[in-house]
């Protein structure tokens, strides 16, 4: 994402996982944020300049951002497991990272963009108390081909009115009885063409006012 980027593998269940690591200038951290890529049997990887603007998004509020390869994808190994084991990557990756010293005792942060999304809430929602994250960030999430689990207010969730792969429709549906506002950029697509440098400023906006308690 810069020349700052670090890359590192950690140990997964299918095999070793591959990870980028972006933390904010300076070196002090608030915490550790996880950010979860797209379908990686439709080309999704941590690459995906959605991931990317997502992890630029909580660099920018003071959160060091873990991006990861699903297994199959890029240098990580195993192949694709139906979802499942996707899940478990996820929740490996931030196993390792929480073991972290520098990490101990200070928030995290999930988001994912996409089937990235869903892995996202499902993690969330699967974590015992104690563990759940501070705060979800969800950007068009599979909520059409995957059931989102319920999530706490204070769950961010962007998606574009004009979205042609997930129906906002279909996330307006799984928050409404969720109690959770929506956040809809009118025009934008799935892959927020013409519209990342909105994405960001509008996800780091909404970060900084939860942290402000706004």
């Amino acid at each position: 994402m810069t020349p700052r980027t670090r890359r590192e593998t950690v140990a997964g269940p299918a095999g070793r996982i591959e990870c980028a690591i972006d933390a904010p200038e300076g070196g002090t951290s608030l915490g550790l944020a996880l950010a979860c890529h797209p379908h990686p049997q439709f080309g999704g990887t941590m690459d995906n300049k959605v991931v990317q603007t997502l992890a630029r998004a909580f660099v920018q509020t003071g959160y060091t951002c873990v991006r990861f390869n699903f297994r199959g994808i890029g240098a990580s190994e195993g192949a694709w497991d139906e979802g499942r084991g996707e899940l478990e990557d996820a929740h490996a990756v931030l196993d390792a990272f929480r073991r972290d010293p520098s990490f101990a005792g200070r928030p995290c942060l999930l988001g994912g963009f996409s089937f990235g999304g869903w892995i996202a809430a499902e993690l969330a929602h699967r974590l015992p108390e104690g563990e759940k994250p501070a705060r979800v960030v969800l950007v068009g999430p599979s909520s059409e081909k995957h059931e989102l689990p319920p999530l706490p207010a204070g769950t961010v969730v962007v998606h574009g009115e004009s979205d042609d792969v997930v129906p906002l429709s279909a996330t307006l549906d799984w928050a409404r009885p969720n109690g959770l506002p929506v956040i809809v950029l009118p025009g934008v697509g799935h892959f927020f063409h013409g519209r990342i440098s909105l994405l960001k400023a509008v996800i780091a906006q909404q970060l900084l006012d939860l942290a402000r308690g706004s």
